[in-house]
């Protein structure tokens, strides 16, 4: 094959054109080869000595658990399948990306190394549907001249190249670049199937019951104008697939695509969808109405509930929980987050009220309040979207850009390109998802995500139950038989309860430090409610650190003193707690209301991976971007019914 996979140069353009605006002019290469060995050099010479960071840990695997074992993994990563994976330099497979999942150290293709600090449980390689098979067309001599030329063009592509490419695949419906005769679509479809067909035995190849699980999957990959997209992951709970995956070009929107699944994915076939990126959504994530503005009716609803049941709020393109200012006063949603609430007048570039988790979770209960279920009762995860085949690669030391040679070098990723946009300094190495599962198989972890026993952290390993009951006896947290009581007495985190007319609700919350990162600093609670027809939130802090008190009149925690020193990112091992641990009641809820509430767990501040690249350059971190990063972890919430 002359080169791997390409993708859909109609989907992917829309992000990939934004990359090359910041690394390069108009119509200039990604990369020359000069380039590449200038980049191969400044990759030699960065110092990975420069700090401290934790040696790769041995895999552990528990043995079955009925009271549940905690798994961390990644349902979003990308391999040299994805075109723009591909096209920016990523030369690893899926085979790579799996093994690199079970602990692998491999290297990117200008020699910076990447390694995880512990393995991961499960993955799930999700390359774009829309090029399945193009790699394999793009090898066939039998291809007209048209084709020819771009897949020569492809192998240097352009920004110009790019843009026009976008600007077809805005178009409604997107046109096929490879050929719409009826001999051209035929050939094309063949491929990718052969192309799907690999990626399910590639999962298949690297399940092992008990000690790693993976899934085959794709991604589904609309675009939406000025770099947005309303994607989602598809993830099947075992190798019973239908024989083509569902691309943007069969299916138009997400109902299209639900439809078209459940055509093809007869039992003991089952999937389960993932919306991702809510931030760049253009307020469609959860809006009632699809990109082409088909309004959702009840059974399109009911549809939603049934296969979409959690939600990835946090990765390399952002937090995707709440946006300062857009519907709410917490100041812990500007925790990575680089896109600004929409003012008046404008609808792309920027965050509509109905665009981040906690806008979902609220609206939610407003359509319980009128049809009578709630179709947005979601479980959250985390996830990085990588594209270097590295899933998991969430350690603000081992991050190495998004995508290939367009985020590498770190002298790269923390300059500004010719434009002065330092949109690979305002990403983020992305984040995991916790699964609580009696064994690590397909079948337990999907069961999981379906019941949504799910979290999502920022990166980190920190540990996070949550249990709600309106029967929790107050001592339950000091109880030697704690889970047990909390499971027959309550429900976990995704769980819902009935309201009762003379008591509150209460909520366990346990949290524990991961063990090659920092202490904790807090626990908030994230509650919102329906009353009258009118939604209200609040966010609490309801357990601190080293003894200090919540304050009755703000609900806050003192602000903790740890400190980080930024000349070798060393943070204070001592300071903050390793376990958090408390039974809270809400004084405030009273009958009648319709309620959800998530747990938020707050790390003592560590380096951020800008930090990490400057001093690997022996120089002081960039002013535009914090120094220091405090990780968090967010539960899926609970939910109270109006009784």
């Amino acid at each position: 094959m002359r080169w791997f996979y390409w993708v859909g140069l109609i989907v992917l353009a829309v992000f990939a054109a934004g990359y090359f605006f910041v690394q390069n002019r108009l119509s200039a290469p990604v990369v020359s080869d000069a380039q590449l060995a200038q980049m191969q050099q400044a990759a030699e010479a960065e110092d990975e000595s420069a700090f401290v960071i934790p040696a790769p840990q041995p895999a552990t695997y528990p043995g079955a658990n009925p009271l549940g074992n905690l798994y961390f993994g990644e349902l979003h990563v990308h391999s040299n399948l994805s075109f723009d994976s591909y096209i920016f330099g990523n030369r690893l497979t899926p085979e790579q990306a799996y093994q690199f999942a079970k602990g692998q150290r491999v290297t990117s293709r200008i020699g910076e190394p990447m390694q995880l600090a512990a393995a991961l449980d499960f993955a799930a390689v999700t390359d774009h549907a829309e090029g399945f098979g193009m790699h394999r067309q793009c090898a066939d001599a039998d291809i007209g001249a048209s084709m020819k030329k771009l897949c020569t063009q492809m192998e240097r592509p352009s920004v110009s190249l790019f843009l026009q490419l976008r600007a077809e695949g805005e178009k409604r419906p997107p046109v096929r670049l490879t050929g719409n005769s009826a001999a051209e679509v035929a050939k094309a479809a063949r491929y990718a199937q052969e192309t799907w067909a690999e990626i399910v035995a590639a999962a298949d190849a690297h399940n092992v019951p008990g000690r790693f699980t993976t899934f085959a999957a794709y991604e589904y990959s609309p675009p939406l104008p000025d770099g947005g997209k309303i994607h989602r992951n598809v993830i099947f709970r075992n190798s019973t697939v239908p024989g083509s995956a569902v691309s943007a070009y069969d299916a138009l929107t997400e109902l299209d695509l639900w439809d078209k699944l459940n055509a093809g994915c007869q039992a003991p076939c089952e999937f389960l969808t993932i919306p991702h990126n809510p931030n760049k959504t253009w307020g469609l994530a959860f809006a009632n109405h699809t990109i082409d503005g088909d309004v959702y009716n009840e059974a399109d609803w009911r549809m939603r509930d049934r296969v979409e049941p959690i939600v990835e709020m946090y990765q390399i393109k952002g937090n995707s929980e709440c946006s300062l200012g857009a519907g709410t006063t917490d100041e812990e949603c500007a925790f990575e987050q680089f896109l600004p609430r929409c003012e008046e007048g404008k609808a792309t570039g920027c965050i509509m009220p109905t665009s981040m988790a906690r806008d979902g979770l609220k609206i939610g209960l407003e359509l319980e309040d009128t049809i009578g279920i709630n179709p947005l009762d979601f479980g959250m995860i985390g996830a990085s979207d990588s594209h270097n085949s590295n899933p998991g690669d969430t350690e603000e030391w081992d991050f190495r850009g998004m995508s290939g040679l367009v985020s590498a070098t770190a002298l790269r990723r923390l300059s500004a390109g010719p434009s002065g946009d330092y949109r690979v300094l305002f990403n983020n190495p992305g984040g995991l998802a916790a699964i609580w599962a009696p064994e690590n198989t397909r079948d337990a972890l999907f069961d999981a995500m379906q019941r949504k026993e799910v979290y999502a952290t920022s990166g980190t390993r920190i540990r996070l139950r949550m249990f709600g009951s309106f029967d929790f006896d107050a001592g339950l947290p000091d109880r030697a038989d704690l889970l047990e009581a909390a499971y027959r007495d309550g429900v976990p985190m995704g769980g819902a309860l009935q309201g009762k007319p003379d008591a509150a609700p209460a909520f366990l919350i346990w949290a524990m430090q991961d063990p090659l990162n920092a202490p904790l600093d807090k626990v908030q609670i994230v509650k919102g409610w329906t009353e009258k027809g009118v939604t209200f939130e609040t966010v609490r802090d309801v357990i601190c650190s080293e003894g200090r008190a919540v304050d009755p009149d703000t609900q806050l925690c003192p602000a903790t003193t740890a400190e980080v020193d930024i000349n070798n990112c060393e943070f204070e091992r001592k300071r903050g707690a390793s376990e958090l641990k408390t039974l809270w009641t809400d004084p405030d809820y009273r009958a009648g209301q319709n309620a959800f509430y998530y747990a938020r767990v707050v790390q003592n501040p560590t380096c951020r991976w800008s930090t990490y690249d400057s001093l690997r350059l022996g120089r002081a971190p960039p002013g535009n971007v914090p120094a220091t990063v405090t990780e968090m972890a967010w539960s899926s919430p609970i939910w109270v019914r109006r009784n």
